[in-house]
């Protein structure tokens, strides 16, 4: 009997003894690669532990400014199915695949999902560090950031994973299922903790504009020193009308997050009066030993942060 370990390598267009002999420090053989560690873990709720999955950024790792590896292009050259972020997330990944020569078939795990656009005004920027008063072309790929969204993450990588595994259709179901049960659970649970705050202290500032879905969909407004992209620095103008603004809105706690340096908020909190209340995942896992290894914790986590920084303030 031929395991379904060694069916899905070979659909990858692996040798089945890759799965059993790995040259050290080489990557491991997979059919399913996601772009960055949230998708994976999505992908790996899905798939289930028969399918190998990998992710091409890893945990505290910021998508934004990721530099593309050469055995980038070997994974993706011998993956069945790649899954991205879409919404402009990954800007490396289209001329990434198109060097690799993959013939995978890719996934846009945000399919469906109308986007918001990037906020404007003095405090925020594009993606590009630029203030974005008339880019409207400029979307917010933060989509995860809302557990409503990311139901519909996992519908589209259930469903590229039956197109791409016809035979494993009834498990890629089933196991949609009962995490889509687990994630309308963290739904309700992520409300009623928000609720917890009082709405006069439902203003926060974070680091870089990735909480625009979570604000929209859990009722607090998040007041960003960054724009879209991790990359974009603020002038020194800006961080100035940033602090006037905290200071004005007696907004009281800055968050710091896992893919930035904490300089920025710390400097924002010390100035403006205002305290770090923590820290957010926004574009990243943690590590394995850490808070925020799954999804499921990730948003968990940020929710209590908010919580428990704004409860005591």
């Amino acid at each position: 009997m031929i395991d379904r370990r060694t069916i899905l390598l070979a659909l990858a267009g692996l040798p089945a003894v890759a799965a059993r002999a790995q040259t050290p420090g080489a990557s491991p053989p997979s059919s399913v690669i996601a772009s960055f560690s949230i998708l994976a873990d999505l992908i790996a709720n899905v798939a289930g532990p028969a399918v190998p999955v990998a992710s091409l950024v890893g945990p505290n790792s910021d998508a934004h400014a990721y530099q593309p590896k050469p055995g980038d292009s070997r994974l993706l050259a011998a993956a069945r199915l790649i899954v991205v972020n879409g919404l402009g997330f990954e800007g490396f990944i289209d001329r990434l695949v198109k060097a690799s020569g993959s013939k995978a078939q890719i996934v846009v795990a945000s399919k469906g999902i109308v986007p918001l656009k990037a906020k404007t005004g003095a405090d925020h920027a594009d993606a590009h560090g630029h203030k974005a008063h008339n880019h409207d072309e400029a979307a917010d790929p933060h989509a995860w950031q809302s557990v409503a969204n990311a139901k519909i993450y996992v519908a589209n990588i259930r469903d590229g994973l039956i197109g791409a595994d016809s035979a494993g259709a009834e498990g890629y179901r089933q196991r949609a299922k009962d995490y889509l049960t687990r994630l309308d659970a963290l739904e309700a649970e992520i409300g009623a903790e928000i609720a917890r705050i009082p709405p006069a202290s439902r203003r926060v500032v974070s680091s870089h504009d990735a909480f625009g879905y979570f604000e929209r969909a859990y009722g607090l407004t998040f007041i960003a020193a960054q724009g879209l992209s991790a990359e974009s620095e603020p002038t020194a103008a800006q961080i100035a009308t940033l602090i006037r603004q905290v200071r004005k809105e007696k907004v009281k706690a800055v968050f710091t997050e896992n893919v930035l340096s904490p300089r920025l908020a710390q400097q924002l909190a010390r100035e403006s009066g205002a305290f770090v209340g923590g820290t957010l995942f926004s574009d990243a896992l943690s590590d394995a030993k850490g808070p925020a290894a799954t999804y499921i914790d990730l948003m968990r986590h940020n929710a209590r942060t908010l919580v428990s920084a704004l409860l005591t303030s």
